[in-house]
């Protein structure tokens, strides 16, 4: 019920990570990883799972030693998800996660070696319509490069990104996208907007090493918020030393706090106060953990009393404005008839949710991949 959003995207080459477009018109797609050990394929496999519940469009697998390739091809059959293998030297486990039909391969050529390895893996990608994802880590800067600059710059983490670019452009192979991810804040922003002028491909934000759920949560959403509100980024992945599913939902909320996509519920909510008619803090927890199944975009205002409850309730589709014992409820901006119990408030306000999702989708979920 907002207005349009005022973000004009920066202009940039679409690829496809399996049946997911990156780039270009398509929506910014949100992707994590997992932290299972990758030879214990139904761990694997039940993490990959619980991000697809949540909405992850991607998600990044690490793929270290052969044992762990051959683990991969298993797992690549039992998920739908499209799937990136992580891998850092070994050009031959680049190769064999090929053959088992990985969906893009996170590999920086200039650390793979010799020319003629990279050669092997850029042809395999060519022939197997896979992309590359360069990744470029402010923590692991080639030694020369350190030298060069003494402490990690933006401009270079931008001369690293640009040496593996400069390999893909010489083998005329284009289809990649490229991070320039650091701990620090305007260290990542800075190397991104660098990047951002410097090649068409798509990019993959990320405030790498972010910390804790709270502060890491933070810190990506100041750090991605800066570039995304240029038009910058393409894809992203929040890193967390927490649940990688809670990596999605902080991806989403922040893509849904600058209106660029919306999954899911919009809590609209007061941070409560000694006006408050019924506690808000409580039913916005609780509706939450209720209704996280629920895919389909929708803002709901849950106001503890009048003074700003009526006005919030104007531009949702659902709206609660605390009112002494019992709440008066809206539907798109209009006051209706029936109130609510304020101690039935979470019953109540769930069993409308629930009505208004099913009139979209009768199953009570729906997928918005790719709208």
């Amino acid at each position: 019920m907002h207005n349009a959003n005022p973000i004009v995207r920066r202009k940039s080459k679409q690829i496809m990570v399996g049946n997911v477009p990156v780039g270009g018109d398509a929506p910014i797609s949100v992707q994590s990883m997992t932290n299972t050990r990758t030879t214990d394929v139904a761990a694997t496999v039940a993490q990959i799972k619980a991000l697809e519940d949540v909405g992850a469009d991607i998600v990044r697998v690490s793929v270290p030693t052969m044992d762990a390739a051959e683990a991969f091809k298993q797992i690549k059959q039992q998920v739908d998800v499209p799937l990136v293998a992580d891998i850092h030297f070994d050009y031959r486990i680049a190769l064999k996660v090929a053959e088992y039909g990985v969906d893009c391969l996170r590999i920086n050529p200039g650390n793979i070696g010799r020319e003629d390895r990279v050669r092997a893996v850029v042809d395999c990608a060519k022939d197997k319509n896979i992309p590359i994802r360069i990744g470029v880590n402010g923590g692991s800067l080639e030694k020369d490069i350190q030298e060069k600059f003494g402490e990690p710059t933006a401009e270079a983490l931008l001369e690293s990104a640009m040496r593996h670019v400069d390999i893909l452009d010489r083998l005329n192979f284009d289809q990649f996208k490229v991070s320039v991810k650091a701990s620090d804040v305007f260290l990542a922003v800075g190397a991104y907007r660098l990047l951002a002028k410097e090649i068409e491909q798509p990019l993959h934000l990320g405030i790498t090493e972010a910390g804790g759920f709270r502060s890491g949560a933070v810190k990506s959403a100041v750090g991605l918020g800066m570039l995304l509100s240029e038009g910058i980024g393409d894809t992203l992945r929040i890193s967390l030393a927490a649940d990688p599913v809670e990596e999605i939902k902080v991806g989403f909320d922040i893509l849904k706090s600058l209106r660029i996509r919306s999954r899911g519920i919009n809590f609209i909510a007061c941070p409560s106060c000694s006006r408050q008619e019924f506690d808000v803090i409580n039913t916005v927890n609780e509706l939450e953990q209720r209704l996280e199944d629920i895919a389909v975009p929708l803002d709901v205002s849950i106001i503890g009393c009048v003074v700003n409850g009526p006005g919030e309730a104007l531009i949702s589709d659902l709206g609660i404005t605390g009112g002494n014992n019992r709440s008066g409820f809206y539907e798109d901006g209009v006051r209706q008839k029936e109130r609510f119990e304020n101690d039935d408030l979470v019953d109540s306000l769930e069993a409308k949710i629930r009505a208004r999702v099913a009139t979209v989708d009768p199953k009570q979920k729906i997928s918005i991949k790719n709208t």
